[in-house]
């Protein structure tokens, strides 16, 4: 096929990019060097533990030794896979909050406020309120992406919002909707009993127009001409090749490769690029630069009563929900079992929240192995808006090289103090009267962990990654130094080559980054296209009158 347009990336962005320009009656080459997403271990919404830690499906990446985490170093997974990361994510459903995006457009990402981004959530959404009610004037109706909620039948989701409210926080029906502050139902990308991943809401449709061509191969570089993206050179079953766009060549790669892809290209910072001995094309400081992510801790409490999904937590029981799964796609393999979120403020004088939580219903990790011998549950708990910044950076110039990954995690005094509030704001929240007839003890940090000094070293041994990494080719405005995409996403100083995936975030979003990433990737391919955004929307999301002077 002759591609007008060549995507590198069958992930979140690339995938709905491909459905709307394949819907334009655009030709689309897209490259992909994971190969496919059939199977349980992918589809099955409660074995989420499983293709993270698959080679097959994950890129393997992990941050260099973190100097302020007594220098572990911290999985980074990216999915390599169709679908790519929305392959082996949790599932979980965050817009993310209305300030987060007119932050970006107070930092020169212009066209991107809340006004005029709602207006692609709404069209990327097919939203299922699972009789737990919401916003639905706030809500699409009719996208490819379906969005829903968990049954919440165990009686500890209902007590952790019941807790919420005791404790004095807000509730909220829809954190997606016009409040996000609250506790409330937790959304997932499930439909059907089935993960909902990119691949299922746009490639798959996308491809039966027959305008999109997927390929597998890695892409090496971007070949530029006369200061113009022509192609992507890739290696496609051990040979060499270009591939060519009569177009415009679209990196979405995540937030690891694109900037990797830029530098082996000849983008990026000219002194860092002299010293991997290659060509400089663009110089951008900006590439690799401005990584952020989120961070969390398990906050873990045993249980008083056999409720838990510890129960399950055997050979045979796995076997029991896989198959039920397998033959009516019900029961519990058809949740991710995240069913219960809260978005809370840290103090009194932040504006919205800074907090959030993921409530799960077992003692466990992502790896999946459980924390405890016995009956728990726990709260993902982590700041949103760290102040730290990391960068990637290449390791070598060979394209078969991993780059190198710093995240530079807890290097602002501001981390520790909000991680020492997430913790103690969780505690008292297990301590509320919703809770008691539940739990039996503290798991972990523990009971004997109670000073700045005890939570800190805590932190610094068990915060872990929740996997989502942002920003490395920030998008600003053409004569900003440190902007690597203009807010069209063409990459400034090169012809035909554009950026589409959580890379080009100015800031991180509140929450998971999956339906952020989705709605980049719908808003671009208007600007692709050449064709007028949607009507920005007039909407007035919900903040708390108290905020200057209360926390709750």
């Amino acid at each position: 096929m002759q591609a007008e347009f060549i995507i590198v990336g069958a992930g979140s962005a690339g995938c709905a990019m491909a459905y709307r320009l394949a819907k334009a009656g655009r030709k689309v080459l897209v490259i992909e060097h994971g190969g496919t997403d059939a199977g349980p271990f992918i589809q099955m919404p409660a074995a989420l533990s499983y293709p993270m830690n698959m080679k097959t499906y994950d890129w393997g990446f992990s941050s260099e030794p973190e100097p302020h985490l007594g220098n572990r170093r911290l999985a980074t997974p990216r999915g390599k896979v169709i679908g790519g990361s929305s392959s082996i994510n949790g599932m979980v459903y965050v817009r993310g909050h209305a300030e987060d995006y007119n932050h970006w457009a107070e930092q020169g990402a212009d066209g991107w406020g809340y006004a005029d981004v709602l207006p692609y959530f709404k069209r990327m959404e097919h939203w299922h309120d699972g009789g737990h009610g919401g916003d639905a004037e706030w809500r699409g109706k009719d996208g490819p992406l379906h969005v829903s909620r968990g049954p919440r039948e165990n009686p500890l989701f209902n007590a952790f919002v019941e807790a919420g409210k005791q404790a004095g926080y807000e509730a909220t029906d829809d954190y997606n909707g016009e409040k996000q502050e609250g506790f409330g139902p937790m959304e997932q990308t499930v439909y059907g009993g089935r993960r909902w991943s990119a691949a299922n809401a746009y490639l798959r449709p996308a491809q039966k127009t027959g305008n999109v061509e997927v390929v597998r191969a890695l892409a090496q570089r971007v070949v530029i001409e006369g200061g113009r993206a022509v192609g992507v050179e890739v290696l496609r079953g051990g040979k060499t090749e270009v591939l060519r766009a009569s177009g415009e060549v679209i990196l979405a790669a995540s937030s690891i490769n694109s900037p990797k892809l830029l530098l082996l290209s000849g983008i990026g910072p000219a002194a860092d690029l002299a010293e991997h001995g290659i060509d400089v094309v663009a110089d951008r400081a900006g590439v690799g630069q401005n990584l952020q992510d989120h961070l969390e801790l398990y906050i873990q409490m045993a249980a008083s009563q056999p409720i838990t999904l510890f129960k399950h937590w055997n050979i045979f029981s796995k076997a029991m929900i896989g198959a039920q799964w397998l033959f009516t796609k019900t029961g519990l393999g058809a949740s991710n079992q995240f069913e219960s979120a809260a978005f809370i403020r840290s103090k009194a004088g932040i504006k919205y929240p800074d907090i959030q939580y993921h409530f799960l219903p077992i003692a466990v990790r992502y790896d999946g192995k459980a924390a405890a011998e016995g009956h728990g549950f726990q709260a993902h708990v982590g700041p949103m808006r760290s102040t730290s910044r990391g960068a990637v950076s290449l390791r070598s110039g060979d394209p078969a090289d991993a780059p190198k990954i710093v995240f530079n995690y807890m290097s602002q005094d501001r981390d520790w103090e909000e991680f020492r509030n997430c913790i103690r704001l969780t505690r008292e929240i297990f301590a509320q009267e919703a809770f008691k007839p539940f739990v039996k003890g503290e798991i972990q940090p523990g009971t004997d962990v109670q000073t700045d000094d005890e939570l800190d070293a805590f932190i610094r041994d068990h915060a872990e990654s929740a996997y989502h990494p942002c920003g490395t080719c920030r998008m600003g405005r053409a004569d900003d130094p440190d902007a690597v995409v203009d807010p069209q996403g063409r990459v400034i100083g090169v012809d035909g080559l554009r950026v589409a995936d959580s890379s080009i975030f100015p800031r991180i979003t509140n929450g998971n980054l999956n339906g952020p990433s989705i709605m980049v990737g719908e808003k671009m391919s208007d600007h692709i296209l050449g064709i007028d955004p949607l009507a920005a929307a007039n909407d007035e999301p919900w903040i708390h009158p108290d905020w200057e002077t209360a926390q709750r």
